[in-house]
């Protein structure tokens, strides 16, 4: 399909959309193809609905997915190897490959349909973009909100830079960490406490510890006895060396506790006690099972809060020496963030590697705010020379683990050394574990803002709503400061030149104003990537101060497609009118993890600058996942390739087996090919037989007709107006249903609804419509006026057309191929596509309701009721023919259908009756709805309904129901009510089941179904079939077997729908035919011209210079065995045939010039002359029609 483009909606109003940008880094993927499918599906009808909608594709062209790919190709392992290459180097390099698969992007989006402009397309790397970006981050600096702050952040070791808070929480993985506890000594004023003050770490003044022991609750209540240790436990043995405190949580219960076995005393929470090693409290764990003595005795037991400021003897002298005063550090602190859940209720306090621990440590003045804190670890996650005494310098933090433990054991601080699997976040980018380190980092105040963006969030509208109500309020309600700077070097670089102790910055929101405050010419600076402009100098507004340079950092990737909105239309610097007059956007659409992700920055960012959100509508999606319900990996290739995907089902197919998934509702999908190949089977396969159909029907009609089909109604409500066939008006009213429910389930963006409603439609069009409109849609059906053909051929092509209006946004190849074959039979001059038809309108379609039929014969309001009700009652024939050896092909005299509702019943037998003959091949349809001599209608209560209401009543209730005459039953089925139990209990027609209970032989009996006949019942509705055969009901059946095998003879033999070819039945088995079947093929002779457009005549009869076109084999027909005759059906070129009663010449002779003539030309010859004539052995012999020769075999097998 060539994409539509097209300037004519110009005009309209806007209808706003952002693309979120992915990296061109990598290929596309189902989560890619999933979320432009969204887009595309929820643009594309808006644009069918009046609007304007600007669809430029993004690119996000920086940060860390690009440099680590550089890092890992250019073998960069630090900042000093960038510096040694060249920064202008190393992002050039990074500039290279940000675009390295966009043609592969272009190729496979538009190949899926998608609707999306790649040739202005907008890229985070543009001057114009990050100039926007530069704006934004201005007008936040001016509102007060954006600080530089050294915070413990999330930080990836393998790309050298701290991560967001809600980045970190993007790759979860369970790991197995060690899980140790460590001891701590306690400092005891009398010294029993084991500590040698004279070989004690540099820095730890053991009598000074001592002393202000004494004065700590827990000491001076005598609860801690000699040699008492603090144990603390840990998954990250590796911060252990910054170690510079403790923390207990106040409200706790705490015990000093004995091991028996070594004499050990340990401090732990009362909860905990069973983290110490080979811990058993004696209680017998099972039934039968012996005693067995404690392992521990709690010699003490005291509150947290009693240990508060409690001094203990450091694991490592390291940076005991760098506190000037030796009592600031190693004591414990109280807070409330200490759980009982794990661990032994006591936290060792590294202020440098955790946020709580950070916060812990200032609040009871361990560490001071731009003071010192201990940090042994480079930007690699390295450990430095600071800790060289302990022997892992240079080893990275997850390898150095097993290090330290191998020296606490034997330093004999080690209590237990364990292994725990837990969830643990990694770089969403290098895929390595993260850790959390205190860095310096620019910072937006989200926690100043918190309930504005909350309450932004209310204003918009998400599906499904529970992403929005709980997982992503959740997000925002816990939101902490977003760090927007990395020590990168690919990005928008953050506009801020200070001197250096940041005593004085400007913050910079254009090019101009840069250019004007470094005195450079207008327009000189055309890239501010940071090797452009790290450079340029700003002179200092104090005297004498030193020039101003840009701070080394560049903006978090998050941060510029946060900033999309403005930056992709250069906001405000370009298009202000046109962006405040569309701010915030109608709606976009991402996957679940954009939660802490795109839609977060959005939110924030758009709150900051304007006090709105950035969008009014969202949809979000769950993951593909592979079959196997594992994530699609490509290393494991357990995924099929999306190309070949789409090569073999087609683009469609797989969009729409991905809206009709539960992704589109935020779960996961296990992709399955099969269910894409079931789109193509359940969806497009009934939707192009239906459309094959009619163009072959049009074709046919043409053809006979002699000029071409043209529709003549101007829209589908002038055609309905037209319409007195209740088959018609149904599949119409049902086309209408589906447009309506399309409109409102769109307007919702409840996507994955549409499809189940459409393949419900396609059912009934294919299975019931077409069905039981084949005969008169292909101008067969006996009985029909003139015209009839023609206008199920105008519902067909209209219920066609407006399936294809209401599905162009998510099946844009299919309908786009039915349109071009549409389009060309309607009136004036169709639009070039059907992508530039706008959805049917409200007033297109008919409301079942309010909609009048012509000549007001037919009730729209249960029109479709009446036609499910048929529906109902031809699976019940079919069940019956099935049980009795009765298929359909055996013509039956009757039946009889019994239903109460009198109004049903007409339209079966009197509206629809042609129908239920046709395709159930009986006579006649007969309708009881007057029951009284065939049927008891009877009530059940709903115990349910009425169980709590009646009470101990019940009883009397149920009696008193069962016992309902017709007038109680008439009175609820009214809509009135009946009283029970003296008037204490009124009950309505929900209370009940009413069900009738057929008399089956009264039924037979009252209509004559004296022979052999069945009957079925269901949902109150009885259906009775006549199965006595006789004669002439065997002779229908002969006729329609014939005609079937005729049919299929004709289309393998490769005639085409103008073909004429006459038909012949020999019987094999015995000489000549039964009676009865030479009287079948005169009596069903306008059944044969109607379909065949022939008679069928005895082979016997055929000329013997007639061409035979093709035969079948030998079967029955008439009905199996005695009952019926084996004949062989055979197709002839149309040849006249002499009479046997030829007076003129011999039959051979005759027939030997007759199959010289066509049919036509001897005719009109005829019908000139009154006769034929020809030379014989030199005399004129002359024939005449009817009594020499007869035109076809059937006329000459009626004559006899």
């Amino acid at each position: 399909m060539e994409k539509v483009e097209d300037s004519r909606t110009f005009k309209f109003p806007e209808y706003v959309f952002y693309d979120g940008p992915p990296f061109a880094t990598g290929l596309p993927h189902y989560g890619h193809i999933l979320a432009g499918t969204i887009k595309d599906v929820v643009t594309r009808y808006a644009a069918t609905n009046g609007y304007h909608v600007t669809r430029r594709f993004g690119w996000d062209c920086h940060g860390l997915p690009v440099e680590y790919e550089i890092d890992q190709k250019l073998q960069v392992k630090s900042s000093d190897d960038v510096k040694r290459m060249g920064m202008d180097v190393y992002n050039e390099e990074c500039r290279s490959i940000v675009m390295r698969y966009s043609g592969e992007w272009r190729t496979t989006i538009e190949r899926l349909g998608r609707w999306i402009d790649f040739d202005n397309d907008y890229k985070t790397l543009d001057t114009p973009f990050m100039e926007s970006v530069w704006w934004v981050f201005k007008q936040l600096h001016a509102k007060e909100l954006v600080y530089r702050g050294f915070k413990v952040m999330p930080y990836s070791t393998a790309c050298h830079t701290p991560l967001s808070n809600f980045e970190s929480g993007l790759n979860y993985k369970d790991v197995n960490d060690p899980a140790v506890v460590v001891s701590f000594p306690v400092f005891l004023p009398d010294g029993s406490d084991g500590i040698d003050g004279a070989s004690a770490y540099a820095g730890i003044d053991v009598a000074k510890s001592r002393a202000a022991n004494a004065s700590i609750p827990a000491i001076k209540n005598g609860v801690i006895p000699a040699g008492a240790r603090l144990c603390a436990w840990t998954t990250t043995p590796w911060t252990l060396p910054s170690n510079v405190a403790l923390c207990v949580n106040p409200a706790f219960t705490y015990v000093a506790i004995q091991s028996n076995k070594s004499g050990d005393v340990f401090i732990v929470a009362e909860a905990r006690v069973a983290e110490l090693p080979g811990y058993s409290d004696g209680k017998k764990k099972k039934k039968g099972a012996p005693d067995t003595p404690p392992t521990y005795t709690v010699l003490h037991k005291f509150p947290g809060s009693d240990l508060k400021g409690l001094h203990y003897y450091p694991l490592f002298g390291t940076f005991s020496k760098c506190f000037t005063d030796p009592l600031q550090a190693y004591r414990v602190c109280v807070d409330g963030y200490v759980t009982d859940d794990s661990g032994t209720g006591v936290v060792h306090q590294a202020p440098a590697f955790g946020a709580d621990d950070n916060r812990v440590c200032l609040a009871h003045g361990i560490i001071v705010k731009g003071g010192f804190i201990p940090d042994p670890i480079d930007d690699d996650g390295r450990f430095d020379e600071q800790v060289s005494s302990i022997g892992i310098t240079g080893i990275h933090v997850k390898e150095a683990d097993k290090k330290i433990v191998e020296t606490l054991k034997e330093m004999k601080r080690l209590v237990s050394n364990n292994s725990l699997v837990h969830s643990y976040p990694f770089c969403w980018r290098s895929d390595t574990p993260l850790i959390y380190k205190a860095v310096p980092s620019w910072f937006v105040k989200v926690e100043s803002i918190k309930d504005r963006i909350v309450a932004n969030n209310e204003k918009t509208y998400w599906v499904p709503s529970f992403v929005k109500e709980k997982r992503f309020k959740d997000w925002l309600v816990n939101a902490n400061d977003w760090a927007v700077s990395r020590n990168r070097y690919w990005g928008t670089p953050i506009p801020i030149w200070a001197n250096d102790d940041y005593s004085e910055m400007e913050v910079f929101g254009s090019i101009a104003e840069l250019e004007e405050r470094a005195g450079l010419p207008k327009g000189s600076v055309t890239d501010i990537h940071r090797h452009k402009i790290d450079h340029i100098e700003v002179p200092s507004r104090k005297p004498g101060g030193k020039p101003l340079r840009r701070i080394d950092e560049v903006f978090d990737c998050w941060f510029e497609s946060g900033s999309m909105p403005y930056a992709y239309i250069h906001y405000p610097f370009e298009n202000k009118e046109r962006f405040e007059a569309n701010f915030p956007a109608n709606f976009i659409a991402e996957g679940l993890d954009q939660t802490r992700g795109w839609f977060y920055t959005l939110m924030v960012l758009s709150t900051a600058l304007f006090d709105k959100p950035a969008f009014q509508n969202l949809v979000c999606n769950g993951l593909v996942l592979a079959a196997d319900g594992k994530k699609m990996s490509k290393r494991l290739k357990n995924y099929p390739d999306p190309n070949l995907i789409i090569n073999s089902y087609g683009a469609d197919a797989l969009r729409l087996y991905l809206i009709n998934s539960p992704v589109v509702r935020a779960e996961p999908l296990r992709f399955k090919e099969e269910g894409v190949n079931g789109v193509v089977r359940d969806v497009f396969l009934p939707w192009y037989n239906a459309y094959r159909f009619l163009q072959q029907q049009v074709e046919r009609y043409e053809m006979a007709e002699g000029k071409a089909f043209r529709l003549t109604h101007g829209s589908l409500m002038e055609l309905a107006q037209s319409c007195d066939n209740t088959v018609d008006l149904w599949v119409i009213a049902s086309a209408s249903s589906l447009v309506q429910f399309i409109r409102n389930e769109m307007e919702h963006y409840r996507l994955y609804t549409v499809v189940p409603r459409l393949v419900g439609f396609l059912e009934s069009l294919t299975n019931v419509y077409l069905r039981l409109n084949r005969n008169r849609l292909k101008g067969m059906q006996e009985g029909a006026t003139d015209g009839d053909c023609f206008r199920a051929l105008s519902v067909l092509h209209e219920v066609l057309f407006l399936s294809c209006r209401a599905m162009s946004s998510f099946t844009p190849y299919i309908v786009e191929m039915m349109y071009q074959n549409l389009r060309r039979v309607m009136p004036g001059s169709p639009l070039e596509s059907i992508h530039y038809v706008q959805f049917p309108k409200a007033d297109e379609v008919i409301d079942v309701a309010t909609f009048k039929v012509k000549g007001g014969a037919i009730d729209m309001r249960t029109i479709e009721t009446s036609v499910d009700r048929m529906i109902n009652i031809l699976e019940l024939a079919r069940q019956i023919r099935n049980d009795k050896g009765k298929p359909v092909k055996v013509p039956l005299r009757r039946m009889v259908i019994c239903h109460p509702d009198a109004d049903l019943i007409r339209d079966l037998t009197k509206v629809l009756d042609i129908y239920i003959k046709e395709e159930m091949n009986v006579e006649e349809v007969v309708g009881v709805s007057d029951l009284g001599a065939v049927a008891k209608t009877k009530c059940d209560p709903e115990f349910s309904r009425l169980g709590s209401r009646a009470g101990k009543r019940m009883k009397e209730v149920t009696t008193a129901i069962r016992g309902f005459g017709p007038s109680e039953i008439a009175t609820l089925k009214a809509g009135g009510e009946v009283a029970l139990c003296g008037g204490d209990l009124t009950i309505t027609v929900d209370d009940v089941a009413i069900k009738t209970e057929y008399d089956v032989a009264a039924v037979a009996k009252q209509h004559s179904l004296a022979g052999e006949y069945d009957a079925k019942v269901n949902d109150g509705m009885l259906v009775a079939l006549d199965l006595e055969q006789d004669i002439k009901l065997r002779s229908k059946q002969a006729a329609r077997e014939i005609i079937s095998r005729a049919m299929k003879l004709r289309k393998s033999t490769g005639l085409d729908m103008g073909d004429r070819a006459d038909v012949f039945v020999a019987c094999t088995a015995n000489p000549g035919e039964p009676a009865w079947l030479k009287e079948a093929l005169v009596q069903e002779e306008a059944t044969f011209m109607e379909k065949l457009k022939c008679g069928v005549a005895s082979a016997t009869l055929r000329s013997s210079s007639a061409v035979v076109i093709g035969s079948d084999e030998e079967l029955a027909v008439g009905g199996e065995g005695d009952a019926g005759v084996n004949v062989v059906v055979s197709l002839a070129v149309p040849t006249p045939v002499a009479s046997t009663k030829c007076a003129a010449c011999s039959v051979d002779a005759a027939n030997a010039y007759l199959g010289m003539r066509s049919r036509s030309t001897l005719r009109a010859e005829c019908d000139a002359n009154g006769c034929a004539s020809f030379v014989l052995d030199g005399k004129k012999v002359t024939l005449k029609p009817g009594v020499d020769f007869f035109f076809s075999a059937y006329d000459a097998m009626k004559n006899m």
